[in-house]
């Protein structure tokens, strides 16, 4: 089994990539593991997914990394997986209405890899093995500071967390038919710029230790 371990920045993974480094034995398994960086945001995490798809042809894409929630009912550390990505700044505001490319009639919302307009992952109940929460997400390519926006996303949505790159995942690994899991930790709650209510350190360390338990599981039965 090949196990592609994706992150926009290299700490977001780096304490599962040391314990593997660490652990040879684990590749007597037939299990393999590789570690990439694929930059921040969609353009950067677009093409270091389709690359990897096309020249690695992995059976399983796991993306890890921290996100900002929309949602307080979901405390700061808190470890989850992405069960729908929508794509939260492709369209055009007017008036206070949010209109995306398939509410303006650009394209249908069941074209190939949408479906109603969001992008699912239809494995995740094959891969959800530690049974962590599922929620669904939005993907922009900027931090979400305005409060009368973030409301607008919330509430057409529906998502509970926001990331830069987990709708690249989601597109990627649907159209080149490709099992996938997206993991996120949260570490801050979507406008809060002050980084020192942040849980940056905590929420990265949950992370890499569920990931961690998650692939010695998949090590396990296979």
């Amino acid at each position: 089994m090949k196990i592609i371990v994706i992150s926009a920045t290299e700490m977001e993974f780096r304490e599962v990539k040391a314990y593997f480094n660490s652990n040879p034995a684990i590749h007597q398994h037939n299990v393999s593991i590789q570690f990439m960086v694929s930059g921040v945001g969609m353009l950067s995490s677009s093409y270091a997914l389709t690359k990897i798809a096309l020249k690695e042809t992995p059976d399983l894409i796991i993306q890890m990394g921290i996100a900002g929630s929309f949602d307080e009912y979901l405390t700061l550390g808190k470890v989850v997986v992405v069960n729908n990505e929508v794509l939260g700044d492709m369209g055009v505001e007017e008036h206070g209405i949010w209109n995306d490319p398939f509410d303006l009639k650009l394209t249908d919302p069941n074209d190939d890899p949408f479906e109603n307009g969001a992008l699912p992952n239809p494995w995740l109940k094959d891969y959800n093995l530690l049974e962590l929460p599922e929620v669904g997400a939005l993907t922009l390519n900027q931090i979400s500071t305005n409060e009368k926006r973030m409301a607008i996303l919330s509430a057409k949505y529906k998502a509970s967390l926001e990331s830069m790159e987990g709708a690249a995942l989601h597109y990627v690994a649907r159209k080149e038919n490709i099992p996938f899991i997206q993991i996120r930790s949260i570490s801050n709650y979507v406008g809060e710029r002050d980084k020192s209510k942040w849980l940056m350190k905590a929420s990265i360390s949950n992370l890499n230790r569920i990931v961690l338990e998650l692939i010695e599981k998949l090590i396990a039965i296979k």
